[in-house]
């Protein structure tokens, strides 16, 4: 790819139609701070995927460059239906790039600021999905850092039973890769602050814990249709993380049955100890709730018996108590 031609340059109409690494560019689908998304088509095997190229800046950190490799297979690795299969993770004419399937729909962000907050049921449905995905990462020792709603896919799903059908994405560019470049200093995070976790502020050791947090924080903005903290600037939402406690969702949710807001309580704690140990066990949580809701909204139907009555047993038939008939 000429040096001329960058994917950062603002015009990504001159990367369509050209190849890139085997890979001929389509079109353009997303662009974040430090990567450009495009639809291209798989010369070798003829087939769709979603192409990211990484800024140019981070291919010239070498400690970057490995790690980021290094993640991307691990990623790779991992053969979950719920997380976006990568296919390749490379570099060529001094860009990184990761291809992965191409998945039709949207993702979260979309959805949510299309529809609003969401159903319980449905919210609970993408979030089971979700949590899966998560937890067979933090089995393969990786903890994402980065769950957001622009990184989870929704796509159509295979019947009425299961409406949708959620992808986990973006494992190979985390946050504690990016702090090898310079990126994420003290202040300053690449992407959006709403789904950070206090320990992540404070730069302290992490685990799938940290994701629990992120998610939850996902998971509330789905139904409340805002991130459990607003903060007019970055600071004070990072002090609001470490320090504030998340509003009850009910205040927003009447709707919600009033249990919900305990689960995001130990969701949302700020010492990793006090949440679920994993964001299955959060999700269980949260469906016992929905499924409390469900059984008070719809109380047990009153059995009608629509057969005669039995006629009376013979006196020789009838129970004996005391040692009268």
């Amino acid at each position: 790819m000429p040096h001329t031609t960058s994917p950062f340059s603002g015009r990504p109409s001159e990367l369509v139609g050209r190849q890139l690494a085997g890979y001929r560019i389509e079109r353009e689908i997303g662009r974040g701070g430090m990567a450009v998304v495009y639809r291209a088509h798989d010369l070798r095997l003829d087939r769709t995927v979603a192409l990211k190229l990484l800024a140019p800046e981070l291919a010239r950190n070498d400690v970057f460059r490995k790690r980021f490799t290094h993640e991307s297979r691990a990623a790779a690795a991992i053969d979950h239906p719920h997380i976006v299969p990568v296919f390749e993770a490379d570099e060529t004419d001094g860009v990184l790039y990761i291809a992965m399937r191409y998945v039709e729909g949207s993702d979260l962000r979309h959805l949510l600021d299309r529809q609003g907050p969401l159903p319980l049921a449905k919210a609970v449905r993408i979030a089971a999905q979700i949590a899966s995905a998560l937890d067979a990462a933090h089995e393969h020792g990786l903890v994402h850092r980065d769950v957001k709603p622009g990184n989870i896919l929704v796509a159509r799903g295979t019947d009425t039973d299961h409406p949708e059908h959620a992808y986990l994405t973006d494992f190979g560019l985390t946050k504690k890769s990016l702090s090898l470049t310079g990126f994420t200093t003290v202040g300053q995070f690449v992407g959006t602050l709403d789904y950070v976790s206090p320990e992540q502020i404070s730069g302290r050791p992490v685990d799938g814990r940290c994701d629990v947090y992120g998610f939850a924080c996902v998971v509330y903005e789905c139904l409340a249709g805002r991130p459990p903290f607003l903060r007019d600037d970055d600071m004070a939402l990072l002090w609001a993380h470490q320090n504030a406690e998340p509003p009850a969702l009910t205040q927003t949710r009447p709707d919600l049955p009033p249990h919900v807001d305990g689960v995001f309580v130990r969701a949302l704690a700020k010492s990793p100890d006090d949440r679920q140990d994993t964001c299955g066990a959060f999700v269980a949580e949260l469906r016992s709730t929905a499924g409390g809701a469900h059984r008070a909204a719809h109380p047990p139907t009153e059995r009608v018996d629509t057969l005669p009555p039995a006629p009376e047993p013979p006196l020789w038939a009838r129970p004996v108590f005391g040692g009268r008939p």
